[in-house]
Parts: structure tokens; C-alpha cells; sequence
């Protein structure tokens, strides 16, 4: 009777964690969906060229910004209650952003989903904990989810480009909607109530603060990065400073704190940390410059461009996935250095890309990279998970998570910022992007070349600088972790 019920309880855990990676996938697909769309939601809502970057990034940047918040909330007031919220608000987001008629509105449903998508990730992974109590299947279903996660950045552009060969742009954000009415009906079924007990309440200062304070800090970042240095940005990004100064400093006074940065002193989860932000602000540029790349300087169509994402997809997912049986023989130290490495030869491998071809350097890229991404989204997520007793594993996993959507907003704000300066300085100046030079009337031959040239050198340049600040850091972790730092498993307890 024991060994049926053990089995049952096990498939139990195997089907509540398929249930949770529907919402996951959707989180990660919607970070990355919108890459192949831009040509088609300009084309139908006229957005200015700041509006253009917004639509791209409100979303990853309401993520960023509240995941440490609701990370806590669901610990203390119930991770599948904050799931089943959550769910709902990402559909009704999803509907909002696919039927927009104007820039503004499809920003501001963006923002929505972003925020759904902030209760969703952390109490996402944290529930894994209570679902798994076996250290070793525990480590699986982690695996499982890393990969999730990661494949839904790497297919996003995949499945948008498929998706608009055949259908208007707001399809892209529809497909989402089956997932969540699924999950809606599956979760109350297999996942039990989890929370956080015998602690008192929420610091609400500590929770507004970091929320305003990654907000404005992004916010700013941003302009500086796209527009220049101006008085009021510089004052917003001084008031976010400010605020997250002040909320780290809470932290070490209030009871209860969001952040428990003692996590820090463990070297390896540092460095874990740090890598959670750089592949994704890295991925999220030069996946948006690439699928531009292969459209408007190659002349592949969305559908064709799609398919030659699919092979790097593949790589990253299989690599999350082996990462866990990988770190079981290396070490997550030895795991976390590899990946960095890996990240850099396949940007590095970008570098050949020419006005003519480069489809095989962009496949190879892909692939080489690819192994570095799978293991860095796997080697953070065990890390935040085991690092901390499970009732506490949503705040550490909003950390994780923090880093990954940070690196995500980012990412094209800064690589992509970096892009248009360069195209600027050796491009027709006849537009400020690519497109738009495409697009003007009566353009010579001549100035389309020399715009697509401009443009691959811009994309060398990201690739280049990306690939410098991945070995940078990965020498930094040979020093570092050059001693073996061993993760304590936690032992499982339920609420």
C-alpha cells in the first residue's frame, strides 16, 4: 500500500509540474515573441521609434521590477493563489495586446502581462520544492523547468514567425490564451496550497521601494543608453539609486526582510547571480539583431528566418536539460565557467557574418552558444532553489529570476542602443535604422549597400563586446571559484 501510494504521490508531482511549465513557457516565449512581430506592428500601429523600443521592452521590465516583490508575497500569502492570479491577469493581457489599435494601448497591455508574468515566474519555480521533496528528483524537475524556461526565449521568435506567415500580428499573443484556460482548470486539481508560516507581515516600504526603485533605474538606463544624457533622466535614475540604496539597507533592519543578502556570501550563487543577468541581456540583443540581420540584409522571409532559429533552440534546451546529470560529475563551479566560455566562442563566431552570406556562421553561433545559455539558466535556477530552505525558495528564486528579466530589458536597450550608434556613425544617414533606410523613397542602390554594411558591422560590434564581457566574467569565476564551494541541500519542509 506504501509503494502505490508513493507512486502515486510521485505522478502527482510529475503532472502538477507539467500543469506549472505551461505558464513558464508562456512568460519566457512573450520576452522573446515580439522579435519577429516589429516589422508587422509597425507596419499596422505606426509606433515612433521610441514607442517601437517601449513595445519591446515594458514587458521584461514589469517582470524585473516586481519579481523580488511577489517572490515574498506568494511565500507568505500562498504560491497557488498567486499562480491562479497571475494566470488570469497574463490571459486577459494576452487578449488586451493582440486586439491593440493603437502603440499606447498595446504598451500598456504589455505592462499588464509583465506584471502577471512577475507573479507567476518565482512562485513557479518555488513550488518545484514542495512538489519534489527527493533532493534528486527535485534536481530533475529543476532541470526541466530551466529548460522550459530557456526554450521559451529560444522559440519565441520561432513560433512568431511561423505564426506570421500565416496570421495578423496579434496572433503571436493570442496562442496564449489555451495555455492559461488549461492551467486554470489543472492547478487547483494537482497543486496544493504552499505558504510561508510563523512570520509577520510583509514589509510594505521594502516591497514599494524595490519596486520603484528597479523601475526608475531601468527607466533611465535606458534613455541614457537610447537617447543620451538629459537633466530628467538623470534625476530618475538618481531617485531609483536612491531607492534601492535605501532598500538595501532596510533589508539588514526590518524582521522580515524581501532579501536575504547573506545569500551573497556564497560565492558560487554570486557569480550564479551575475550570470543570470549578462546571457540574457547578451541572447535578447543579438537574437533582435540577428532575425533583422537575416530578413533585411540576407532577404530571407519571417517563415525561413524561423526555421534557422530552430536549430540553436534545440541546442540550449537539450543543454539545460543535461546540465543537472552534467553538474553531478564537473561541479556547479566548473559548470558556471564552461558556460561563459561557451557564450563567447559562439558569439565570436558571429564575426565572419557578411552582407552576402553568413547563414552558416549565424547556425554555428547559435549552436555553440546555445551550450553556454542551456547551462547558465539551468546552474542559476538549482543554485536559487537549494541555496535556501524551501519555504524561502520563492524570494531566492525572484532573485534568479530578477537577474534573467533584468538581463532581458536590458539587453536591447543597451547592445541594441549600441547597435544604432554604430549604424549611425558608418551608415547613408539617411534614417536612423535599418528599416527605415530600406523604406525611403527613391534611395540609391549605392546607400542600400552601404546601409546593410553598417548594419553587419554594428552586429559585429555587439558580438564582439558581448563576447569580451562573457570571458571577462568567466576568468573572473576561475578566480573566484578556483576552491571548491560545496551547496548545501536543504532538507525539504512542508507549510
Amino acid at each position: 500500500m506504501n509503494t502505490v501510494t508513493t507512486k502515486s504521490s510521485e505522478l502527482r508531482a510529475w503532472f502538477g509540474l507539467l500543469v506549472v511549465l505551461g505558464p513558464v513557457l508562456l512568460v519566457a516565449m512573450d520576452g522573446s515573441v515580439l522579435f519577429m512581430a516589429m516589422p508587422a506592428i509597425t507596419s499596422a500601429l505606426a509606433p515612433t521609434a521610441d514607442q517601437s523600443l517601449w513595445i519591446l521592452d515594458s514587458y521584461g521590465f514589469a517582470v524585473g521590477s516586481l519579481l523580488i516583490a511577489f517572490g515574498t508575497i506568494g511565500d507568505r500569502y500562498g504560491r497557488k493563489r498567486l499562480l491562479l492570479i497571475g494566470a488570469s491577469m497574463f490571459g486577459l493581457g494576452s487578449v488586451g495586446a493582440a486586439l491593440a489599435t493603437s502603440p499606447e494601448l498595446l504598451i500598456g497591455f504589455r505592462v499588464l502581462m509583465g506584471v502577471a508574468g512577475a507573479t507567476l515566474l518565482p512562485s513557479a519555480l518555488a513550488v518545484l520544492g514542495t512538489l519534489f521533496t527527493e533532493p534528486r528528483r527535485r534536481a530533475q524537475a529543476i532541470g526541466i523547468f530551466a529548460a522550459t524556461f530557456a526554450a521559451g526565449f529560444a522559440i519565441g521568435p520561432v513560433v512568431a514567425g511561423q505564426l506570421l506567415s500565416r496570421f495578423w500580428w496579434g496572433s503571436v499573443l493570442l496562442i496564449n490564451v489555451p495555455v492559461v484556460l488549461a492551467f486554470l482548470v489543472f492547478a487547483p486539481i494537482l497543486l496544493g496550497e504552499v505558504r510561508e508560516r510563523g512570520r509577520g507581515r510583509i514589509d510594505v516600504a521594502s516591497v514599494l521601494t524595490s519596486a520603484a526603485g528597479l523601475l526608475l533605474a531601468m527607466y533611465s538606463v535606458k534613455h541614457v543608453a537610447a537617447e543620451g544624457i538629459s537633466g530628467s533622466t538623470v534625476l530618475v535614475g538618481l531617485v531609483g539609486a536612491v531607492s534601492l540604496g535605501w532598500f538595501a539597507r532596510r533589508q539588514g533592519r526590518v524582521e522580515n526582510p524581501l532579501i536575504d543578502f547573506t545569500l551573497f556570501g556564497n560565492r558560487v550563487f554570486t557569480i550564479a547571480i551575475i550570470t543570470a543577468f549578462l546571457p540574457l541581456a547578451a541572447w535578447s540583443a543579438t537574437a533582435y539583431l540577428a532575425a533583422t540581420y537575416l530578413q533585411s540584409v540576407l532577404g530571407l522571409s519571417i517563415s525561413d528566418a524561423a526555421l534557422l532559429a530552430v536549430p540553436g533552440a534545440l541546442v540550449l534546451t537539450v543543454a539545460a536539460v543535461l546540465t543537472p546529470a552534467v553538474v553531478a560529475r564537473i561541479g556547479r563551479s566548473a559548470a558556471l565557467i564552461s558556460a561563459h566560455f561557451s557564450i563567447a566562442a559562439g558569439l565570436l563566431l558571429l564575426l565572419p557574418t557578411g552582407t552576402g552570406a553568413g547563414v552558416g556562421w549565424y547556425l554555428a553561433a547559435t549552436a555553440v552558444a546555445g551550450v553556454g545559455y542551456g547551462i547558465s539558466f539551468s546552474v542559476v535556477a538549482d543554485i536559487a532553489v537549494a541555496a535556501v530552505p524551501p519555504e524561502r525558495a520563492g524570494s531566492a528564486a525572484a532573485l534568479a529570476e530578477t537577474g534573467n528579466e533584468l538581463g532581458n530589458a536590458l539587453g536591447i536597450a543597451l547592445f541594441g542602443s549600441l547597435a544604432a550608434v554604430m549604424f549611425r556613425l558608418n551608415g547613408p544617414d539617411l534614417a536612423p535604422t535599418l528599416g527605415e533606410t530600406l523604406h525611403l523613397p527613391a534611395v540609391t542602390a549605392a546607400a542600400l549597400v552601404d546601409a546593410r554594411t553598417a548594419f553587419v558591422d554594428a552586429l559585429h560590434v555587439v558580438a564582439a563586446t558581448a563576447a569580451v564581457l562573457h570571458a571577462v566574467l568567466g576568468t573572473v569565476a576561475i578566480r573566484v571559484l578556483r576552491r571548491p564551494v560545496v551547496v548545501t541541500e536543504p532538507t525539504p519542509v512542508l507549510a
